[in-house]
């Protein structure tokens, strides 16, 4: 059934989501504060598709994400307070300052990691999907990525194979418009670089507003529903932009000026706002609610500046499943 959102639960939703952006931005002051090891590929502006998706899904479903995942982490349970500890390379991080805003990962949650590879975690999610599929459960497995990934053999790949084994596995096109710094329009022929290609895979496909947490939710719904019931994939192109640039060294000077107004005007977080006073919330609640998520990622922030630096004898620590890390053959 698809999932249906009351005026309680989109408040909830909205308070994800400002959880999210404020997250975001501190981890952009953090590092201009020098604060972060690394870079970091900013996922604001992205919030509703995380946070709408994970509305959808059961918490022992699967999900993967790109190296733009700060919103998936912290949709799926990561809080911000290890989140940020991770950027900032302390023993608190969520992966324990081993993998930084690249590789964020929760397997607890069902949060199966970032993946820095562009399009490299399609063909895993068809695994943890193939992996359901033998034992007997009705887990679906989620890869996001972004448009750029469907230039990349991998999704074509992944697309084919769970589609010819009708795997429970859903497919989500992150197209925020650009390929890193480069428009995706002037180097795919197709208008709707995923949703266009599903055909050539016998898949159905729906081109959504990824900036409406609802619209979102729904479709993700409609779509878990389907591969549990052992329909097989779907591939969903949710619509949606980036309010920074690429990474941190990415001033993003190459969009036009139009462009990035008309798309801050569809902010995520102002549509939610727009539904929940039509559903008769009043804008008190709703400041309130924008104010504890600030509240919460303030305290975040300095849990993580006070955190502990990891301990150098736990670097090798964990490359094995048991905690090892020597060499087997």
């Amino acid at each position: 059934m698809t999932v249906t959102i009351n005026a309680p639960g989109l408040l909830r939703l909205y308070e994800q989501m400002a959880v999210i952006r404020a997250t975001e931005k501190a981890a952009h002051d953090a590092f201009l504060a020098g604060l972060v090891k690394g870079t970091t590929h900013l996922a604001a502006g992205h919030e509703a598709v995380a946070v709408g998706a994970s509305a959808a899904l059961r918490p022992d479903d699967y999900v993967f994400a790109t190296y733009r995942g700060h919103h998936h982490a912290m949709a799926r349970g990561a809080s911000p307070a290890e989140c940020l500890a991770e950027l900032m390379s302390k023993a608190t991080g969520v992966c324990k300052a081993k993998g930084g805003s690249m590789h964020l990962t929760k397997a607890s949650a069902g949060m199966l990691g970032s993946y820095a590879i562009v399009g490299a975690h399609l063909p895993i999610a068809a695994g943890a999907a193939w992996s359901a599929r033998l034992r007997g459960t009705d887990q679906v497995a989620v890869a996001f990525f972004g448009d750029g990934a469907t230039n990349i053999g991998a999704f074509h790949e992944a697309l084919n194979l769970s589609s010819v084994w009708s795997l429970p596995v859903l497919f989500v096109c992150e197209n925020n418009l650009y390929m890193e710094y480069t428009p995706i329009g002037s180097v795919t022929a197709a208008d709707h670089p995923a949703a266009d290609r599903a055909a050539s895979y016998r898949l159905p496909a729906e081109v959504i507003d990824g900036n409406d947490v609802v619209a979102v939710a729904e479709a993700v719904s409609w779509a878990a529903d389907r591969a549990r019931s052992g329909s097989g994939p779907t591939v969903l192109e949710a619509q949606t932009y980036r309010h920074f640039g690429h990474s941190r060294t990415d001033p993003a000077t190459y969009r036009p000026p139009g462009e990035v107004q008309e798309w801050l005007s569809r902010d995520p977080l102002d549509i939610a706002r727009r539904r929940l006073a039509g559903l008769g919330v009043p804008r008190e609640d709703m400041d309130a609610v924008a104010a504890r998520a600030a509240d919460t990622v303030a305290a975040a922030v300095a849990e993580a500046k006070a955190a502990p630096a990891p301990d150098p004898a736990q670097a090798f620590a964990d490359v094995w499943a048991d905690g090892g890390y020597q060499w087997r053959t």
